[in-house]
């Protein structure tokens, strides 16, 4: 079944002859979702994700930059922050955050800590556990990093009203949470 319908597409978009567009909608829309994109004339360089994807990879160059005068690489940072605001004081809890494996934040912890930034202390409570504080380079380091974020964001926002930066917070939160409760 799938071959002879993709057979027939190819057969129609040879012949020049568009798919109709009842059938597009449905195939391209689920119930209570916006209407806004069809599968058959999708405009992908115009698309809401291609330019979120654009944006992404923009801002992670400039906030590399940013963070290279402090030897910081762009994975190194975040979880910096994280132990300074209290989002994560072991590498379990920092990867459970940023989404990421716990190896992968383990290695780039002993980097942190070969640069002296953060000090690892096994718990009192579990002895397999290690805490992550910061050592007083890494705090100082911490009360810095902000403003290079800051500085990257206010590029990123230039010539938006006030109303505007709230309107756009508006709208990428709801575009969230639509995400997040479309994976439940």
């Amino acid at each position: 079944m799938l071959a002879m319908n993709r057979a027939t597409t190819v057969r129609r978009r040879k012949a020049g002859a568009t798919p109709p567009r009842r059938a597009a909608r449905e195939r391209s829309v689920r119930p209570g979702d916006a209407d806004f994109y069809r599968g058959d004339a999708y405009p992908i360089c115009e698309s809401v994700g291609y330019l979120v994807k654009q944006i992404r990879s923009q801002l992670e160059r400039a906030v590399d930059a940013e963070m290279a005068r402090h030897d910081l690489t762009g994975v190194q940072w975040g979880p910096l922050l994280m132990i300074d605001h209290g989002l994560g004081h072991t590498a379990a809890e920092i990867a459970r955050v940023a989404g990421v494996d716990t190896g992968a934040v383990t290695r780039m912890l002993d980097r942190l800590e070969g640069k002296g930034l953060i000090r690892r202390i096994p718990s009192p409570d579990d002895r397999r556990v290690v805490r992550l504080t910061l050592t007083r380079a890494g705090e100082r380091l911490c009360a810095e990093i902000p403003f290079g974020l800051a500085r990257v964001s206010n590029a990123l926002l230039r010539g938006f009203t006030p109303a505007e930066f709230e309107t756009l917070k508006d709208f990428l939160g709801r575009m969230l949470a639509n995400l997040q409760d479309a994976q439940q």
